[in-house]
């Protein structure tokens, strides 16, 4: 079938990209946000995900009955001494850019997509750099205030850069900035749809006292080590002034137990420890009046569409440092704090008190952070996309 025969109700969109939830996650937002629009007005969206054999995206796609295709491609292993750049772990993964792009551009070709969708890892330069060469409209999606590596390699090719802040435009090069646009981080809907009753119901916590205030303390799936230890010593004194749900990875469960079963037994209710949160996390947030996390983009994102005061323990070890300026962002507007450095029990317990014992305080950073949130993100995007498309 040739361009000027398909169906007029049929959109097609490649996306790209991936590799972690960061990249995943509101890739898949969008896509089931532009295909709710679609499907409002008579259209259908065939979409093919490509992508990294190993990466989330390489579950996530074929589980929401997305077409899912793979190019070789190359990881840029960073370091801040140049010198260590050219390794031959590098060097022999450069090479494999090449038949990357050529790969890609024969997707591309067949599908004849109407936009493709770009949202970072360094599996979307290839199917980027091939939307270019066929002369598809190329919309960027970039979660963290910094455009990420991929991105800036892209950013010259786009026709939109969809960005979450507007923080990120002053950073952006003066040749790309007319082409970007603040869209927000797309965030999964259901996350906007908790219950705090649920949550109660579900982890059975009888032993909350609701008159004080909940602390939810996550370090993502596999949970965090650095968090862990700073909770595990500053847990007497929280339990005193809240109570905490605690996310702590599986492979950690064991070793919090122990250290909680010293708590004195009339406050040992107000600590429930698990391994992982699962479909209850939209109830969790619900009940949640302040956080502890790490700053991911999609943390961020999720929690200042709700309006959650966030203590922030940034990973050093993130991309580009991207987490230390995803949290000072958010404090520097008064709507976080962010632990950066070495964070103990006692720099906790001070960045959380004013929270936990001063409902206006909290009030305060609430409203704060809900003025950056942008949960109609998801949207914005899919009016990008439309909009590339039509060449608009």
């Amino acid at each position: 079938m040739n361009e000027s025969s398909r169906p007029p109700s049929i959109f097609r969109l490649i996306v790209t990209g991936g590799g972690t939830g960061g990249h995943t996650y509101p890739a898949l937002t969008a896509v089931r946000a532009l295909q709710a629009r679609l499907a409002a007005d008579g259209r259908a969206l065939d979409v093919l995900w490509i992508g990294t054999p190993d990466g989330l995206e390489a579950r996530v796609a074929p589980a929401e009955g997305i077409a899912f295709t793979t190019v070789v491609t190359g990881k840029i292993r960073r370091s801040a001494n140049p010198l260590k750049m050219i390794s031959p772990a590098n060097v022999r993964d450069m090479a494999r850019v090449p038949l990357g792009v050529a790969q890609a551009r024969k997707i591309v070709r067949d599908f004849r997509p109407d936009v493709v969708l770009a949202t970072g890892g360094y599996v979307a330069v290839p199917a980027g750099l091939a939307a270019r060469m066929c002369k598809r409209p190329l919309v960027l999606h970039e979660q963290t205030v910094r455009l990420g590596l991929a991105n800036r390699k892209l950013a010259g090719a786009a026709a939109r850069i969809a960005v979450s802040s507007e923080s990120t435009l002053p950073l952006l090069a003066e040749a790309v900035r007319p082409a970007a646009v603040v869209t927000g981080n797309p965030v999964r809907p259901e996350i906007l749809a908790g219950h705090a009753e649920k949550a109660i119901a579900a982890l059975g916590l009888a032993g909350f006292d609701r008159r004080l205030p909940t602390l939810y303390v996550t370090g993502g799936a596999q949970g965090a080590q650095q968090i862990n230890n700073v909770i595990r010593d500053a847990l007497p004194w929280l339990v005193e002034r809240a109570n905490v749900v605690h996310q702590c990875g599986p492979a950690n469960v064991e070793d919090l137990r122990a250290s909680a079963s010293a708590l004195p037994p009339s406050l040992a209710g107000r600590y429930y420890l698990t391994g992982f949160v699962g479909p209850e996390l939209p109830d969790v947030l619900a009940l949640a009046d302040v956080v502890v996390s790490r700053s991911g983009a999609g943390t961020l994102a999720e929690l200042t569409a709700l309006g959650k005061p966030a203590v922030f323990v940034p990973l050093a070890s993130s991309a580009g440092n991207e987490q230390a300026h995803n949290a000072q962002h958010l404090e520097d507007a008064g709507a976080a704090i962010a632990l950066t450095g070495e964070v103990t029990a006692d720099r906790l317990q001070n960045a959380l008190e004013p929270l936990l014992t001063d409902p206006a305080r909290r009030k305060g950073m609430a409203e704060a952070a809900r003025a950056h949130g942008r949960p109609d993100a998801a949207d914005r995007l899919v009016d990008v996309l439309l909009s590339a498309a039509s060449g608009g």
